[in-house]
């Protein structure tokens, strides 16, 4: 006699093995982002923007976080913006000594500069950025910031440190002192050789 079957009835046939998953898909990939050799000196929210030369107008990159990235063994400092959510970099540039921030006109938020070489596009272009921020008080901590890692890339890019020209500078009047008193022994010498004139002419 068949036993009754019933399609619902489960079956010892099509138990429902756990396999563990090849690659788990919960587990976080690590990305790189080529800041990890990098301190960050400067971080800010703000919204940057871009002249269109074409179109004589200024057009919206993104909004997110402005950072001064300061490479751990270089010590060379460059700007660095990625919008938000997305990550993009809206921003990526070396912060050169003749870099000018100018503030934008009916705004004291905001400032204004020329970049040679941007490389958050693919070949680096020749951009006027131009950034705003939350009030004026955030405008001027980003100019300062900017001012001093313009300073850092500068003495980084110049000729020897302060500290070993100083020693030259110490030496200078000790020269000095020594020609003075050469030229006080001729004077001496002169004095008395008039004192024997003078004697002999009283003989």
């Amino acid at each position: 006699m068949s036993e009754p079957t019933d399609a619902l009835a489960p079956r010892d046939e099509e138990h429902d093995p756990h396999f563990e998953p090849v690659i788990k898909l919960t587990e976080q990939v690590e990305t790189k982002t080529h800041e990890e050799d990098e301190d960050v000196l400067f971080k800010m929210r703000a919204k940057l923007f871009r002249f269109a030369t074409d179109s004589s107008e200024w057009k919206e990159r993104g909004t997110g976080d402005v950072r001064l990235l300061q490479h751990k063994e270089t010590k060379k400092v460059r700007l660095v913006m990625r919008r938000d959510k997305t990550y993009k970099v809206c921003a990526n540039h070396a912060i050169t000594s003749d870099m000018r921030l100018q503030p934008n006109i009916g705004s004291d938020r905001s400032w204004v500069w020329k970049v040679a070489a941007d490389f958050s596009e693919n070949p680096p272009t020749s951009e006027t950025l131009a950034i705003r921020f939350a009030n004026a008080e955030n405008a001027q901590q980003f100019k300062e910031a900017f001012e001093n890692a313009q300073k850092i890339n500068s003495n980084l890019a110049g000729g020897a440190p302060a500290s070993e020209t100083k020693p030259e500078a110490e030496s200078a009047p000790e020269k000095k002192e020594e020609s003075a008193e050469e030229k006080e022994e001729p004077k001496e010498e002169a004095k008395e050789e008039s004192k024997a004139e003078e004697e002999k002419k009283e003989d």
